[in-house]
């Protein structure tokens, strides 16, 4: 108990020891006057008393420091005018209070709301969980009752294969939920180090057969990530799905690399596509926004792979930003935790990337599937 109000024990003390200076020096008594009235000022706030205490302490220490200067006017040890020095700091004080009171009920306002927006959020993830996982269930059985139908009829029926195409849709439209939804958890990303060159290889491999595109890849910088490779992977797949939805055939899509700051990888998708509106830029990145409303339902996607990607470049402390150059768009992950290779074989990587490039830029593979 006394452990708690330690502060306004120490305060009592010093106040007394104050007071009885104020009376036994009373040509000097300004003095200890003034720290009994700072003190008190202090100590409010450390901690905001409740009004009756407040109104109880300040009227004592009102009624003991002016006593004692009004008797020593009547001795003629002090001028009368020292007593209006009482309900001036007494003023001061409750001024003090007034605002320490408004902080008190603006920092309760604030961590309502937090705590409501928290509320919230845990509210609309659990639901997101929730709903991604019971739409999984339905949307498995119903694939395989249309999938036995299709194998059944032996020849190809154009209904059966639009709602199986809407399956899948709905599928990654749970995977990408269900992403969002962990995008803050502490167990979203699973760090290890990364093999910067051959994993843009991998990548730009698997997408150079998708679609028939002008594809090139050029690898600016070599060396180790220290990143989540499948969230980062799913990040370039968004990016690069992004970059084919809106190009046209034999169009150029460059996946590339180049250092930043220190310590700092860039990694950019470009494109010659049809570039992203101005008016599209702020929110690009926001949920199931889109930059063309007017695309299809097969090309332009749900809104969701862009945010994804924010999600996992905030994940790795990094960030992603685009970019109009003139013709098409380009897409920029920048993150941290980047460790270049020595300069001589960083140059011997750079060329050996040129080369790759070159050759990478003749591939143009027709789409699969």
């Amino acid at each position: 108990m006394l452990r708690r109000y330690n502060v306004e024990l120490a305060w009592l003390v010093f106040s007394l020891a104050n007071f009885a200076a104020m009376v036994a020096a009373p040509s000097w008594e300004t003095i200890p006057f003034h720290f009994v009235w700072i003190s008190l000022t202090l100590v409010y706030g450390f901690r905001v008393w409740p009004t009756p205490a407040t109104l109880g302490v300040l009227g004592v220490v009102m009624a003991a420091t002016g006593s004692s200067i009004m008797l020593d006017a009547f001795d003629g040890k002090q001028l009368w005018g020292e007593l209006f020095e009482v309900p001036l700091m007494a003023a001061m004080f409750m001024a003090m209070v007034w605002h320490a009171r408004r902080r008190m009920e603006a920092l309760a306002i604030v961590e309502r709301r937090a705590e409501e927006r928290r509320s919230l959020l845990e509210r609309q993830e659990r639901f997101i969980q929730d709903a991604s996982h019971e739409l999984r269930t339905p949307v498995t059985i119903a694939r395989g009752h249309l999938e036995l139908l299709r194998r059944e009829a032996g020849e190809p029926r154009q209904e059966l294969d639009v709602a199986l195409e809407e399956l899948q849709r709905i599928d990654r439209i749970v995977d990408h939920l269900l992403l969002l939804a962990t995008a803050d958890q502490p167990d979203f990303l699973s760090l290890e180090e990364i093999d910067l060159e051959p994993f843009l290889e991998d990548v730009f491999m698997r997408w150079c057969e998708v679609a028939p595109r002008a594809w090139r890849l050029a690898v600016g910088a070599a060396g180790k990530l220290w990143a989540d490779p499948e969230r980062l992977r799913a990040a370039l797949d968004a990016l690069l799905e992004n970059a084919v939805k809106y190009t046209e055939p034999h169009a150029a899509i460059e996946l590339c690399s180049r250092a930043g700051g220190p310590g700092e990888i860039v990694i950019e998708v470009r494109d010659e596509g049809c570039g992203v509106p101005s008016s599209a830029l702020e929110r690009i990145f926001d949920r199931f926004a889109r930059a063309d409303a007017a695309r299809t339902r097969s090309t332009g996607g749900v809104g969701l792979g862009l945010a994804i990607v924010d999600a996992i470049a905030k994940g790795h402390g990094g960030r992603c930003t685009v970019t109009t150059p003139g013709k098409g768009s380009a897409f920029a992950l920048r993150l941290a935790h980047f460790a270049p290779l020595p300069a001589l074989q960083a140059a011997g990587g750079n060329a050996a990337g040129a080369r790759r490039a070159s050759d990478a830029t003749r591939v143009e593979a027709p789409a699969r599937g």
